[in-house]
């Protein structure tokens, strides 16, 4: 059978980049001898490469064979004479994937080096290492929840370990990260089915001239990554939109080596309550969608029902091409979607919904589309067409925010506004969200910036009968300034009840049955 060579090329690639830094780390340190560095850092690829295939705990024999021919060169040539079977009845990789719950002693070394000495070779080392859990995980036709979330994983724990230890960060790399990533809709390859070192990795190619007046480059993947996971909350959120991304990147590999492809629809619904943040996420996904090469341009287009239904016969199909028009090369966004199925049988929201069907399919390649609503008319929306589910397959919830969010949301709006929280005005602010009624369309995000501003009104209304107010001040935020807490509604008058040892409970009836 045709052995796919991206784990090697991707596993080659992690030990030419890795091993010359343990070598220079062991060169000078007392009794270290480098002669070892580059079998202790293939050593290390074995292990990432069984662990990233042991992640849905099962080893197909695409990734047996791959593994068989990416180390039998340089770590066991006896791997040669074996096959799949004999490493699966062996259990060569079963049991490992609980290698990848912490990072290695190895990288550990490399974070320890780069903060003593201000390098940066633990970013090496991440890149190549989520390289290779890639690599991995496209080496089987279908790739499983479990292996992108191993990814996702070993992404999450080796950049905190980074952060934590103030390592310089490179920009450039084999993560997929820079404005090289690989062309989703137009990259196929290198014709042979074999891929080089960079192509593996998602490495970038040169980049070329462009106009003055050409838009900024993407954004790097990892810097809009972070981004999302710095939004308070919506960490249910955060990481469906990363396996969301780490399933194109995974397809681009495939793509890239000529493999087969499952395509899958990327348009999403997404339901909560308003102010959760939906706008604010498809509006990072939109970036992403671009850096990955998905869409060219990656801008949002909002609508909502105003911008698609019209009021005369044969003008609402035009309105809704005319808004896939504006959103063309980028991601459209439709606010309360569900409004479209509500009317009577003259309405045209259904005509509106059957125009958005059939353009969803006809640009695929060319429009993301994201629906938002509240979930259970979003359960409408997508009842509403045979064809809805089909091209709307993934939902994702946006919860409402707890009480301890809402207050990191106001502190944040504090700090952009260039103010800050005196004493107290923080528990103040936490009083005034718990009255709150948490109903349906609770505002979330949106009452939390009402409240701010509220807040800097009252506070303004204070200072300037202030005879000189100094600087803190004028930007600080008391108790008083926030809004009074919502009155409670009056209640009945309540009749006197008896007290003492002889006095019947509530509610019983005192007539004897005698």
């Amino acid at each position: 059978m045709k052995v796919d060579l991206g784990l090697q090329v991707a596993a080659n690639a992690f030990i030419d980049a890795v091993a010359p830094l343990l070598e220079t780390i062991v060169r000078h340190t007392p009794g270290g001898d480098p002669s070892t560095a580059r079998a202790d850092v293939t050593l290390e690829a074995w292990e990432l490469a069984c662990a990233f295939i042991d992640a849905d705990r099962r080893a197909s024999d695409e990734e047996l064979w791959a593994l068989i021919v990416a180390f039998a060169p340089t770590f066991d040539p006896t791997l040669l004479q074996r096959t799949p079977d004999d490493l699966r009845r062996d259990g060569v990789t079963e049991g490992r994937r609980h290698w990848l719950h912490e990072p290695s002693e190895l990288f550990a070394l490399l974070v320890d080096v780069d903060e003593r000495q201000g390098t940066d070779y633990s970013t090496i080392y991440y890149q190549h290492a989520v390289a290779l859990g890639f690599m991995v995980a496209s080496l089987d036709d279908y790739t499983s929840r479990d292996e992108l979330l191993a990814i996702e994983h070993v992404r999450g724990q080796l950049l905190a370990a980074i952060r934590a230890g103030h390592v310089r960060r490179r920009d450039d790399g084999p993560t997929g990260t820079g404005p090289g990533a690989a062309h989703d809709r137009h990259d196929t390859g290198t014709g042979n089915g074999h891929t080089t070192a960079a192509t593996a990795t998602g490495g970038a190619p040169a980049a070329a001239e462009t106009p003055a007046d050409a838009p900024p480059p993407p954004r790097p993947l990892d810097e809009l990554l972070g981004e999302l996971d710095d939004l308070v909350g919506m960490q249910p959120v955060k990481d469906e939109v990363k396996l969301v991304t780490n399933l194109i990147r995974v397809q681009q590999l495939r793509r890239q080596r000529n493999l087969p492809v499952q395509e899958q629809s990327r348009h999403l619904i997404f339901t909560g309550n308003p102010g959760t943040g939906k706008t604010t996420v498809a509006r990072l996904l939109a970036q992403i969608y671009r850096t990955l090469g998905v869409v060219e341009r990656g801008h949002l287009v909002e609508t909502d029902r105003s911008g698609l239904v019209a009021g005369y016969v044969g003008q609402t199909a035009t309105k809704v091409v005319a808004v896939f028009d504006e959103a063309d090369q980028g991601v459209l966004l439709i606010d309360e979607a569900y409004a479209l199925v509500r009317g009577s049988e003259q309405d045209f929201g259904r005509e509106a919904i059957d125009a958005i069907v059939k353009l969803v399919e006809d640009r695929r390649d060319r429009v993301v589309v994201i629906a938002a609503g509240y979930p259970d008319e979003m359960g409408d929306f997508v009842r509403a067409n045979p064809g809805l589910p089909s091209r709307f397959p993934r939902t994702i919830l946006f919860p409402d925010y707890t009480t301890d969010e809402l207050a990191r949301i106001f502190e944040s709006l504090c700090t952009r506004g260039h103010y800050r929280a005196g004493e107290g005005t923080t528990e103040a602010v936490r009083r005034w969200l718990e009255a709150q009624p948490r109903t349906k369309g609770f505002g979330n995000g949106r009452l939390v910036r009402n409240l701010f501003e509220q807040a800097v009104a009252r506070q303004a209304s204070r200072v300037v009968a202030l005879a000189a107010p100094t600087d803190d001040e004028l930007v600080t935020l008391l108790p008083a300034d926030v809004p009074d807490l919502p009155a409670l509604p009056d209640l009945p008058d309540l009749p006197d009840l008896p007290v003492g040892p002889d006095a019947a409970p509530a509610g019983s009836d005192t007539t004897s049955a005698d």
